[in-house]
């Protein structure tokens, strides 16, 4: 049967086999490949078809005739509603098993050269997987006459207000309940993007978790902050662990969180975060990984697979605030990173001033403008480092590299895909020795990965 013989509305029955990249269930009816949220592999279940496309039917699980033995019970209320968990339901150590799983799949089907002989590790996981994340981004919205914040329902912008997410550190929540509680108390216009009109938009809240530090972002479709003070007020009274409270304005109709422009309302304008005993300044718009815990174990991965020697040079491409290029700096010769955020290079900066460093150097740009540049005025890095976000290596910085490999080059990767597609190339000039997958985003389909290249 083709996928045009399936219809909508038609209910058929399945085996699942395995999962795919979004932690969806996948089975085959007479060769058409079923998508269907919340199955898990060695289930049989009952499904109600809800697409039919040319190559594949996505369905609704409607029935668990057979449960997996790795099947739990998610302890989440609104885990089914809120769509930013989606392996509740499968035991933890199954979710290790599916995460290095999910690398073979891409491998698999990207096919770089010699994949069939790559050695994957088996994925790291966390002693506790639950309480991970220190930063809440939550949307704001009026129901019924009540300012809720929560997150979106997945592929919707239908608000799922949220008040003790499982996955987020308890110093984030607390937080993020009393400012809404203070918005309720003073009536505080939010904003509606159907009538784009109304003042708060969302609230960012982020802690450090090594030093207990709590900063408060309102996120404002203008400058107009009603009521700043009476609020700043009720913060720090009801609040002392927050230090920073700021305010960002965004007042495009998109759907990017954060704007340009951010303004300091009260106390320090960044908070301090500390990882492999280096100490972070973390500025409202810098990238910082959302899990400390494992960013440490990730850092500790890369570094091992960077084996760097004394008088080594290294490249820290999408540096971010730092954190790993300061972690190697003491055993190298030169680091050298890029950002496209401003406010992350400064942080960047001062993060090397504070640790006496001189053997740094952090540059605004592009890695893919700056890296020729550089190779270009004869810095010629003896390792490269690459922390690309979920769309790979920009083409131009993956020919730079191309052209003039590195001794070596270690790859940290935030999506699989993207990763074994960029592998395609990077293996025509390196041996992949290994990849080692790391559990940053316990309950989701998320899989981050360390890569070890060394030259031909």
């Amino acid at each position: 049967m083709t996928p045009q013989l399936l219809k909508e509305g038609q209910s058929i029955s399945l085996k699942i086999k395995r999962l795919g990249i979004n932690g969806e269930g996948i089975g085959y009816y007479k060769k058409t490949i079923v998508f269907v949220p919340g199955a898990l592999p060695k289930e049989d279940i009952s499904v109600k078809i809800t697409k039919v496309a040319p190559r594949f039917v996505e369905g609704q699980l409607t029935k668990i005739i057979k449960a997996a033995p790795e099947r739990v019970i998610p302890p989440c209320p609104v885990y089914e509603e809120c769509g930013g968990c989606q392996l509740q339901h499968l035991a933890y150590p199954a979710q290790l098993t599916f995460k290095k799983d999910l690398l073979k799949q891409a491998l698999n089907k990207f096919k770089p050269r010699n994949f069939e002989n790559y050695q994957l590790l088996k994925t790291i996981g966390m002693n506790n997987p639950w309480n991970y994340r220190n930063k809440a981004q939550f949307q704001l919205r009026k129901i019924d006459g009540e300012i809720e914040a929560g997150l979106y329902q997945a592929d919707s912008h239908h608000l799922v207000p949220i008040d003790n997410c499982l996955v987020q550190q308890p110093a984030t929540t607390k937080v993020m309940n009393v400012l809404v509680e203070l918005l309720n108390k003073y009536q505080l216009p939010v904003y509606n993007e159907r009538k784009n009109s109304g003042i708060f938009r969302t609230l960012m809240v982020r802690v450090g978790i090594k030093t207990n530090e709590v900063q408060v972002v309102f996120i404002t479709q203008s400058k107009k902050f009603p009521q700043k003070m009476a609020l700043v007020d009720e913060i720090t009274q009801l609040l002392p662990e927050v230090v920073s409270i700021m305010q960002n304005v965004q007042n495009k109709r998109t759907s990017i969180v954060m704007g340009d422009e951010t303004v300091h309302v009260w106390g320090k304008e960044s908070i301090e975060e500390r990882i492999n005993e280096v100490t972070f300044d973390l500025s409202p718009r810098a990238f910082f990984q959302l899990n400390p815990e494992q960013t440490e174990v990730l850092y500790n991965e890369a570094i091992k697979a960077l084996d760097l020697k004394e008088n080594e040079t290294v490249i820290d491409a999408y540096c971010g605030v730092g954190t790993i290029g300061l972690s190697l700096a003491k055993k190298a010769k030169e680091i050298r990173g890029m950002d496209i955020i401003p406010a992350a290079i400064e942080d960047a900066k001062a993060n090397a001033e504070r640790l006496g460093l001189t053997n740094t150097h952090y540059e605004v740009g592009t890695a893919e403008e700056l890296l020729p540049k550089w190779l270009q005025a004869g810095f010629k890095p003896d390792a490269i480092v690459v922390d690309p976000p979920r769309t790979g290596l920009d083409q131009k910085l993956l020919k730079a590299i191309l052209k003039q490999p590195p001794k070596k080059m270690v790859y940290i990767s935030c999506n699989v895909s993207t990763l074994a597609k960029d592998l395609v190339d990077l293996a025509k000039v390196f041996d992949v020795n290994y990849l080692q997958s790391v559990d940053m985003f316990p309950q989701t389909a998320r899989c981050e990965a360390v890569v070890k290249l060394t030259r031909k």
